[in-house]
């Protein structure tokens, strides 16, 4: 298949739309199930190049959830607490494939975001895989190929309109690329930089201890930002991303939409709210909802007279300011990334708030010393890089 034809492209109104190799090759994907649309196949090749990158750089399956070109999560195929499968809603699945474990991880962390994502996959789809996929609101997965049973699976998912794309593993692009803005077309080299242990070992804060684990988590979160709309920074915990924040204008806002999503993944894990008592009956889109404006500012939203009968057996307590703070403050260890330099120290003080330990940041603002200084206030420890992630 040398192209293949799409509805239409970004919007019904962007027609003729369609997919091709300017050499005249044939694609390296077939699509085996679903017509997959032009941001699809945006979400998927991008979100394919991330986990193809994860894997390589940890040596463990990977997964990620794709949202409007950006990802939503992230994660690599570590095992999950019970507490995480729980607050997943993957308890009742029993114990997961290491690459089921990393898509509940990718899935899991924001799943207001990701609702409605699109799936990539390091590896063959496995049955694990598959069925945890099927029961969710998603748009398709992308993957180097699929168990026979877990793609019967995936088939009847929107009744058999479900999009599956199969990739070619050994698929590799070309060294320059090109994209077209209003008639004037653009080319540059790839972004082939290789992201490793190695990547952060210029150490510029007075502690200098960075565990192997740190430097795992690390690579996440610069690999996560590397097929992440810009501005943006990553917050990861344990193997996975826990917060990103995409396509801000300001490295200050980046910092705190990231860290108010990272802050939002470990209220989810507060016994207050783990122990809430929703009603029978209740989907997990809509638990999901009512947990975010639990944990938020709008729990009212939820807790009015009216609206809670709705939603639990009983009126549960307001999670009051003091109670997430101090919650909050026993998440720890915490891995940040962000795709250019902090021009101010405010985003180390705001990344303080959600328990950053290890930072990983190109360097290079005329502001360096305040940034590097305020890291010592709270004895982190950061890496400068040297290199920029920009991914328009």
């Amino acid at each position: 298949m040398k192209e293949l034809e799409l509805k239409y492209g970004c919007n019904p109104n962007q027609k003729p739309s369609r997919i091709y190799m300017s050499d005249g090759s044939e694609l390296p994907i077939k699509v085996l199930c679903g017509r997959p649309g032009y941001i699809n196949f945006l979400d998927a090749f991008n979100g394919w190049q991330l986990v193809s990158e994860l894997k390589k750089a940890t040596g463990l399956p990977a997964a990620t959830s794709f949202k409007h070109v950006s990802p939503a999560g992230a994660a690599v195929g570590l095992p999950l607490t019970d507490t995480l499968a729980k607050i997943y809603w993957v308890d009742d699945l029993g114990e997961l494939s290491p690459l089921a474990s990393a898509y509940a991880r990718a899935r899991g962390a924001d799943r207001m975001s990701s609702f409605g994502d699109f799936i990539a996959l390091s590896d063959v789809c496995d049955v694990d895989t598959a069925r945890l996929i099927k029961r969710e609101v998603s748009d398709g997965v992308i993957a180097p190929g699929y168990e026979p049973e877990a793609l019967e699976l995936l088939k009847q998912k929107k009744k058999g309109n479900y999009n599956v794309i199969q990739i070619d593993p050994d698929y590799v692009p070309a060294a320059l690329e090109r994209k077209e803005v209003f008639g004037i077309t653009f080319e540059q080299g790839r972004n082939e930089l290789n992201i490793d242990k190695d990547f952060f070992s210029d150490i510029v804060t007075e502690n200098k201890t960075l565990t192997d684990a740190a430097k795992v988590d690390l690579a996440i979160s610069m690999i996560t930002l590397k097929y992440t709309q810009s501005n943006s920074v990553c917050y990861v915990k344990d193997g996975q991303a826990i917060g990103i924040g995409a396509g801000q204008q300001s490295r200050i806002h980046c910092t705190r939409l990231a860290g108010q999503k990272a802050d939002n993944w470990w209220l989810r894990q507060c016994p207050k709210v783990m122990n809430l008592p929703f009603k029978e009956g209740i989907k997990r889109a809509d638990r999901d909802n009512a947990i975010d404006l639990y944990i938020g500012e709008e729990y009212m939203d939820v807790l009015a007279d009216g609206a809670w009968e709705n939603i639990f057996t009983e009126k549960p307590d307001v999670f009051t300011r003091e109670e997430k703070r101090a919650w909050l403050d026993q998440l720890t260890d915490v891995a940040l990334g962000s795709d250019a330099f902090f021009p101010f120290g405010d985003n180390i003080e705001r990344a303080h708030k959600s328990g950053v330990k290890y930072i990983a940041q190109p360097g290079g603002s005329v502001r360096d010393d305040h940034v590097i200084e305020t890291c010592n206030k709270y004895d982190m420890v950061m890496a400068f890089t040297g290199i920029r992630l920009f991914h328009h």
